[in-house]
C-alpha cells in the first residue's frame, strides 16, 4: 500500500451527513440516489449500494462522505461527492457515526 504524507491528507474533507432522501436509479442494479443534507446544504450522491440497502433503510441515517470529490456524472446522473463503505464479501458496509452528530460535522 502507498503511503501519504500529512498534507495530502489534510486536503480530504471527511463529513458526517444525514440521508434525507433515496430512490433506484433507473436503469441500474447496483446504484441509488441519495439526497444528502451537510447541515446548511442538501447535494445529491450517487452511490452502489442498492444489492445491499432499501432507499427505505437509509432514510434519516448519518454516514460518512467525501465532501469535497470532484462532481462525477454516473447514469446521467451528477454525484457531489462519495459515500463511504467498507467491502465486505456480503456487498458494501456503509460508515457512520457511533452515535448523533449534527449534520455536516468534520471529521478530523
Amino acid at each position: 500500500m502507498e503511503t501519504i504524507n500529512y498534507d495530502y491528507w489534510s486536503k480530504v474533507d471527511l463529513r458526517v451527513v444525514e440521508i434525507k432522501a433515496a430512490e433506484p436509479v433507473e436503469g441500474s442494479e447496483k446504484l441509488l440516489k441519495l439526497t444528502i443534507s451537510l447541515g446548511s446544504e442538501e447535494r445529491q450522491i450517487v452511490s452502489g449500494i442498492a444489492k445491499s440497502y432499501t432507499p427505505e433503510s437509509l432514510i434519516g441515517r448519518q454516514v460518512v462522505i467525501i465532501a469535497n470529490l470532484e462532481p462525477r456524472s454516473l447514469m446521467g446522473l451528477e454525484s457531489q461527492g462519495m459515500l463511504l463503505a467498507a467491502d465486505s464479501p456480503d456487498g458494501p458496509v456503509i460508515l457512520g457515526p457511533e452515535r448523533l452528530v449534527a449534520a455536516g460535522v468534520k471529521i478530523k
